[in-house]
Formats: C-alpha cells, structure tokens, sequence
C-alpha cells in the first residue's frame, strides 16, 4: 500500500495498536483478517489526508531554515525605541512601557494608572501606531535627539521607568 518498508512497518503497528483498542466490537465467527484490513487502509486513507501538505525531512532544507538571518530589513536599534518613546504622549509611553516593558497585563496597568481597562487598552494601540510611525519614517523629535544614548543604558533607563510607574 506505501511503498516503503519503514511506513508499512508503522502502518502495521498502528492498525494492530487501533486492533487491540476496539478488539470488543470484532464480530465472533467473522474473518479477522478482512476486520483488521479494513482498519489498516482507514488508517492509511486518514495518515494520507493528513500528511496530504506536509513534505519530507530535508537535511540541507533544515539547515538552511535554522541559519536564515532575521527577516527585518532595518533592526531597530533599544536607543531608536527609548527615544520614539520619548516622542509618546506621556499616558501611552506609561501605558506601553507598563504592559511591553513591565509585562503587566491590561488589567494591571489600567490599575496602575488608575484608568478604565478599555482606557488602557485604547492608549496601547495609539503608542503602537505611533512608535511604528515614527520608528519607520526615523523622525524623531528635537527634545529626543537630544537624548541619544547607547542601547545598555536605554535599556537600563526603560526598565526604570518601569519600577517608578509600578510604584
């Protein structure tokens, strides 16, 4: 039915495994090979459809995946997103640095900044827009510019900002 040894080695196993499972509904006094038959090619017919878009194990393919460099054109650099920031409105930089820094759920910043959770979540989808606005077109305030510094310290400074909201 396969036409590997190694498939047909696990299509037996598993109609046996399938076999011994549902060995009380076998009719006494009927052919127990024709039973298990039918139980081996219902379970080919359901391996095929579900392998049906799957393609085989490929070394060289596998490798070539594992090594692929990261798929962002422009990476963006811990300095660039402290300083786009800094270009928020202070409600969605606290409410996004609360919840992407802070990792506090949606629940927890709304408390946090004492606001409603539609509040909350309303200012997390505008500090979204607008960090991607403004990381993707690189304009950056005057008052940001200002601050430019090295990732580490941006970094140092983000996780800052979020021990003193949590506060």
């Amino acid at each position: 039915m396969s036409g590997c040894a190694d498939t047909a080695d696990d299509l037996v196993q598993e109609t046996m495994l399938k076999a011994w499972a549902a060995r009380k509904s076998f009719i006494a006094g009927s052919s127990i090979q024709a039973w298990t038959f039918v139980i081996l090619r219902n379970t080919y017919r359901s391996a095929l459809r579900k392998n049906r878009f799957t393609e085989p194990y490929d070394d060289a393919v596998a490798e070539r995946v594992l090594s692929a460099p990261a798929s962002q054109h422009h990476p963006i650099h811990l300095a660039d997103l402290r300083r786009a920031l800094l270009d928020l409105p202070p409600n969605q930089r606290e409410a996004i640095i609360l919840v992407g820094a802070g990792g506090y759920s949606y629940e927890e910043a709304a408390s946090i900044s004492g606001c409603a959770l539609g509040t909350i979540k309303s200012r997390i989808s505008r500090a979204r827009e607008g960090l991607s606005h403004i990381l993707d077109t690189g304009r950056f305030t005057a008052h940001s510019k200002e601050q430019d510094i090295s990732g580490e310290n941006a970094f140092r400074e983000i996780m800052l900002a979020v021990d003193q909201m949590a506060m």
